[in-house]
């Protein structure tokens, strides 16, 4: 159960393999279409990446990360809860930060993960680009949306 009480603050270094693991989860239970050499290869740039210098943001229950959110000059770069918050308005509650907080009003989206292509669309977000490649050059669609 969780508590009513959920915190986000900013990233800290202490958070470092709660958020590794935090996409890993959340990209195993909606990532399905992704290879399973490139998920490896994606998973070891993430624990690579030094979240210290990007505006990520930690949601935290009870002390524990259970989710977090990256900007850059205003679009989401990575929104990622731990599958077992999915549902619970959290991912809601991490945009409405980022949209009102942090002015947050693009994001990427990868066209095969329909459950968060959704959400983005309850969020008010629209397609305005197809990518036919994601960053890395693989043939992963992206979205561009904004609000």
């Amino acid at each position: 159960m969780i508590e009513k009480m959920v915190e986000i603050v900013p990233y800290v270094p202490a958070y470092k393999e709660q958020v590794v693991g935090v996409w890993e989860k959340s990209v195993l239970a909606t990532h399905h279409f992704l290879a399973s050499d490139d998920f490896h290869k994606i998973r070891e740039l993430v624990r690579e990446l030094d979240f210290a210098q990007h505006n990520v943001y930690c949601l935290l229950d009870r002390d524990r990360c259970v989710g977090f959110i990256g900007i850059t000059d205003k679009k989401v770069e990575m929104l990622f809860l731990a599958p077992e918050y999915f549902g619970k308005g959290l991912g809601r509650q991490l945009m409405d930060f980022a949209i009102s907080e942090l002015g947050a009003d693009k994001v990427d989206v990868n066209e095969q993960n329909e459950g968060a292509l959704r959400f983005y669309e309850k969020l008010g977000f629209v397609v305005y680009e197809r990518m036919a490649k994601d960053d890395q050059g693989h043939d992963y669609p992206i979205l561009r949306m904004r609000l």
